[in-house]
């Protein structure tokens, strides 16, 4: 039996890849605790969840609207992340402390994990959910990449072991990345000790009452998210998406994610709902249009569904690209596409000429294949069997 501590930033695609991978190691016996947002966590993993609360940003992560590119990368790290890291270390302490953890499995962008477990000399393993800082998006931008080396320096030289070298969002003992080769490409890894096992697909806390009588079954099946951190970008596109879902109608049965309640005067054929059980609704999906963000992009593919992407900022232009590239979609403007054009995209997945369905399914069933959160819980056990209370590898 270990015990191992989960990290996560209040983020719910960073934590809804590692509830499946927690209930399966609790399900293998090992002793399972989190630390983080503590309502969140149990929102989304159980009410009866373990959990160290810790400290929280207020407002949580809010950028300007328009802020894209090396700009808006610079502000999540030097407004968020890093503030994160600095507000979650004392709770990370105190976890530690009291729970005694074997192994931390922590978040990639959750780094006080990373740094606190490495100043106790504790085994800590990341957490990647997302394929885009797994090929170095900095490595045409040496300037940003030696400004965040900077910043993660300093960091590491308030709650982290000063001695210590390496960068915090892959662990020397291993990375547990929830993508597929397929995604990638031929780009290298950071270390051989990447383990790529596709996403968590496992049963969620979701209390969301979607009215499944009302999916037409004659129609095609199209989900339009943006997910849950563009609330404050997304106003404008979501309503070019129910202008051309209402266009397709005949053939089309839209539903639309709108947590920030931006939509008014929805057509009665496009479904608009604030939340969605994603997993049970992409099982009856036909395509999903969505912004990029990787757990969306991933579980629709695992799910073998074309996707029309509109990429706003971080990584989702590069998982964009990825998706592209594997030929399993097609990529809109976010900031410029209008109904028609939107509309056209989503004929075009959903038409199966461009291959796009083929090339989707294909990918499925590799991501399929890859294990998910049983040959995630497997290369835990394996590396927790192997590195507990041994030395940090430089």
């Amino acid at each position: 039996m270990t015990r191992f501590l989960l990290v996560v930033p209040p983020l719910v695609g960073h934590i809804n890849p590692l509830v499946g991978v927690a209930r399966e190691l609790a399900g293998r016996g090992h002793q399972v605790a989190w630390a983080g947002h503590a309502d969140q966590i149990r929102r989304l993993a159980g009410e009866n969840t373990a959990v160290f609360d810790c400290p929280m940003p207020e407002g949580g992560l809010s950028r300007p609207p328009g802020m894209t590119g090396p700009a808006a990368f610079r502000f999540l790290w030097a407004e968020f992340f890093v503030p994160l890291a600095d507000l979650m270390a004392p709770g990370v302490d105190a976890a530690i402390d009291a729970f005694r953890p074997d192994v931390v499995l922590t978040d990639q962008h959750a780094v006080a994990g990373a740094l606190v477990a490495e100043r106790h000399g504790i085994t800590h393993i990341t957490s990647a959910t997302t394929s885009a800082e797994l090929i170095d998006p900095l490595g045409a931008l040496p300037k940003v990449g030696a400004w965040l080396s900077e910043l993660l320096g300093a960091l590491r030289g308030r709650i982290g072991d000063p001695e210590r070298t390496g960068d915090p969002r892959f662990s020397p003992y291993g990375v547990i990345a929830f993508t597929g080769r397929d995604l990638l490409g031929d780009a290298p890894l950071p270390h051989e000790r990447v383990h790529l096992v596709g996403p968590a697909i496992a049963p969620r806390s979701d209390r969301s009452d979607f009215p499944w009588e009302r999916l037409d079954p004659e129609r095609s099946t199209v989900l339009v998210s943006l997910g849950t951190a563009n609330v404050d970008a997304g106003g404008r596109f979501l309503a070019e998406a129910v202008t051309a879902l209402d266009r397709l109608g005949d053939r089309v049965q839209g539903v639309v994610v709108d947590p920030g309640h931006t939509l008014s005067d929805v057509p009665p054929g496009v479904l608009v709902r604030e939340h969605v059980p994603q997993l049970d609704l992409l099982a009856l999906a036909d395509a999903v249009v969505c912004h990029g963000g990787h757990n969306t992009v991933c579980e629709s593919l695992w799910h073998g569904l074309p996707l029309v992407l509109a990429p706003i900022r971080d990584d989702q232009p590069i998982v964009a690209g990825q998706v592209v590239d594997a030929g399993a979609g097609v990529r809109v403007r976010f900031s410029r596409v209008d109904a028609t054009r939107l509309g056209a995209a989503i004929e075009t997945v959903l038409d199966g000429s461009g291959g796009h369905r083929a090339a989707a399914e294909a990918i499925g069933r590799s991501l399929r294949a890859a294990g998910g959160q049983v040959a995630a819980a497997d290369h835990l056990e394996q590396i927790a069997a192997r590195h507990t209370h041994v030395p940090a590898p430089q």
